[in-house]
């Protein structure tokens, strides 16, 4: 038994009714008291009748009371103001630094439960409740997806918040560095943060009228430009960015740090890159124009680019393909949505104290179409209806922090599961 069950137990009152410490007195239990996840003592704040007194402070939980020393316990004053060790097993007498005895009472889960959870815990299917989540209340799922998914966004929005205070708190440079990062997706994400933050959006900015000089900008602080080309584009990049990365003294990444393989070539970080040039020329003061906008039709608008010319027909330097349309697609679109735009609105709601961001963020995510991946094909196959991106982010998360994790204690579906609230 691990000692987070006991917590479990003792959290939502999943024991035997008859409580006696070891010298016989009985004990009610009035509160529980407050969960403490941190340093300190198990439970803040309980109240316990023992015997004829009502005690009020705060509760240690162990598997074995010999725990207690384990953790030594007794030489931290801290821990004077416990009022009742709880335990499974009472293999020993837990006294205070003054020599006071502490009352000790053992807990036994109510019938199933136990063996519930251990069910839980050594099941080998793709998530531990997998034979039971068809009989789980509708609405627990609801409410729990909603909770899911500001969790969600908060833990996205950390890592938004980490990057603002890096960079001196500028909103422009961090969203620019956000979005690029997400151009990137999963595989080119770092080199593609590491472009944007050797590149500076103000450089960009001082040419945002002439795309090509973007391009060269952007492609060549990439490392991906040819070192000599006999076409006529790739010679103008590297004449134009030999000149550029001398003006604002740049030092371009290495072309290695970029991966290609198994990738789509829609997905090739040099057409990504021609594309994301395409978004800054197109969009000047794109996060000012998404932040004053409700209208999520055109939000979309702002995404709708394609890249130049040249990549109509490439998507590496020097090997053409037949031509066809390079843009910008809706799927790409529905992903800067959901990790970029949604998290940095969470970020900024909560920074500037506006909420109504972290409402139109949520707001967006009910509108698109949900992520296809095979975690969202599995939610799917076992009956739980996927919507829209709010549905698949939510159950992304589950699967990701509570289920790969065996968090089912901390789960809303693990506790109905555990507890036979079916």
């Amino acid at each position: 038994m691990k000692e987070d069950f006991l917590h479990y137990l003792w959290k939502y009152q999943l024991f035997n009714k008859q409580l006696k410490d070891a010298n016989g007195n009985m004990i009610e239990v009035i509160n529980p008291g407050m969960h403490n996840n941190n340093s300190g003592p198990d439970f803040f704040n309980a109240k316990v009748k023992i015997g004829e007194t009502v005690w009020a402070g705060n509760v240690e939980i162990h598997v074995k009371a010999s725990d207690w020393f384990r953790h030594k316990h007794e030489l931290d004053k801290a821990y004077d103001s416990i009022i009742l060790h709880v335990v499974a097993e009472n293999d020993i007498e837990v006294t205070r630094n003054n020599g006071e005895k502490i009352p000790t009472v053992k807990i036994i889960s109510h019938n199933g439960v136990f063996e519930q959870y251990q069910y839980l815990m050594e099941s080998k299917n793709w998530v531990p409740c997998e034979n039971f989540i068809q009989k789980v209340n509708e609405f627990t799922i609801f409410e729990w997806k909603q909770s899911l998914m500001v969790e969600r966004l908060e833990l996205k929005s950390r890592i938004i918040e980490k990057r603002w205070l890096a960079n001196n708190k500028d909103w422009e440079e961090t969203f620019y560095q956000t979005l690029a990062a997400n151009f990137g997706f999963k595989t080119n994400a770092l080199p593609f943060e590491m472009l944007a933050k050797s590149l500076p959006i103000k450089y960009l900015g001082k040419h945002k009228d002439q795309l090509p000089l973007i391009e060269a900008m952007l492609l060549g602080q990439s490392g991906l430009l040819p070192e000599t080309s006999t076409n006529e584009y790739a010679a103008k990049l590297i004449s134009d960015y030999s000149h550029l990365s001398n003006k604002f003294n740049l030092k371009p990444l290495k072309a290695h740090i970029w991966k290609f393989s198994k990738l789509r070539p829609s997905n090739f970080p040099t057409l990504r890159i021609a594309q994301f040039a395409a978004l800054i020329y197109n969009s000047a003061s794109l996060l000012s124009k998404i932040l004053e906008t409700s209208n999520f039709d055109e939000v979309h608008k702002f995404f709708q680019i394609e890249a130049s010319e040249y990549w109509q027909s490439h998507y590496v330097f020097g090997k053409e393909v037949a031509k066809r349309n390079k843009k910008f697609g809706d799927t790409a679109f529905n992903n800067v949505l959901i990790n970029t735009v949604a998290p940095f609105f969470t970020v900024y709601a909560r920074l500037k104290g506006k909420p109504e961001f972290s409402e139109k963020a949520i707001d967006w995510l009910s509108v698109i179409k949900p992520e296809q991946n095979h975690i969202t094909k599995h939610w799917q196959q076992m009956g739980l209806e996927i919507k829209n991106a709010f549905d698949s982010q939510s159950l992304i998360q589950l699967k990701n922090i509570y289920c790969n994790q065996r968090r089912c204690l901390n789960c809303r579906i693990g506790n109905q599961v555990i507890q036979h609230k079916f």
